[in-house]
């Protein structure tokens, strides 16, 4: 048990490079795919300016529906998986949150699809 503990101390006490050294280490040799573990890890041991830059999970907020205020409902009901009336319920109370917490890759399919549908985007 104490050499768990020892190693959670020296995962917790990992700077951001050798995190991301971990986590291709992980991924070359053993095949995992460490994204939300290193983030974890990375998060507390990080500085401020330090998490900034590794930002890793988005929010995507409607701004607003722009003029085909019907096109961006079906839309955030095919993106969330929501009932239309839900759906729709979160384009008439733009600005509001699509979807909370995912990476950036997805948070910019999601924001090139909605704004491709006549919706502003922002990305938090």
């Amino acid at each position: 048990m104490a050499d768990l503990k020892d190693f959670a101390e020296q995962l917790v006490n990992l700077t951001v490079k050798e995190v991301n050294e971990l986590a291709n280490i992980l991924k070359d040799e053993y095949g995992i795919e460490p994204a939300a573990a290193a983030v974890a890890v990375a998060g507390p041991a990080a500085g401020g300016e330090a998490a900034a830059e590794e930002k890793s999970e988005f929010d995507v907020i409607l701004k607003a529906a722009g003029q085909s205020k019907l096109a961006v409902v079906k839309l955030v009901k095919e993106l969330t998986g929501l009932g239309l009336k839900e759906a729709k319920g979160i384009v008439d109370s733009a600005p509001a949150p699509i979807k909370e917490g995912i990476s950036k890759d997805e948070a910019e399919g999601l924001k090139a699809s909605l704004e491709e549908a006549g919706a502003e985007v922002e990305l938090k």
